[in-house]
């Protein structure tokens, strides 16, 4: 039994929209990852020395910081951006999964009513 047209359409249309989920998902594990890193270096920054000499990374470079108040200072900016960076992307998450969640419903019913047995999987969750 051949699936109509636009049936087909729809069915590439979840396809993409699973891989989009699926590389969000990626990023914000990537940026959760980095926003804990931080949040452990700042941690253990604490117990470094008021007047300990600490390097910091610039591009591929360590440089003598000027203390680590300096290094504080970085830290906690880098640290706030990838946390707004990260809500961005839970945003952005959870807008695509409802969109993929409606769309594998609405793909199943479509399928069923062409007599086709769906096989549209749960993929990305």
């Amino acid at each position: 039994m051949a699936i109509p047209a636009k049936l087909q359409n729809d069915i590439k249309q979840f396809q993409r929209l699973q891989q989009e989920l699926g590389a969000v998902q990626q990023q914000r594990l990537q940026i959760d990852l980095k926003v804990r890193e931080v949040s452990n270096t700042l941690e253990e920054l604490k117990t470094v020395p008021e007047d300990a000499t600490i390097y910091r990374p610039i591009g591929g470079l360590l440089v003598k910081a000027k203390g680590r108040k300096e290094v504080e200072d970085l830290l906690t900016e880098e640290k706030e951006t990838a946390e707004v960076r990260l809500k961005a992307i839970e945003r952005q998450e959870n807008h695509l999964r409802e969109r993929y969640t409606t769309l594998q419903q609405e793909l199943t019913q479509a399928l069923q009513a062409a007599g086709v047995q769906p096989s549209v999987e749960s993929g990305p969750a």
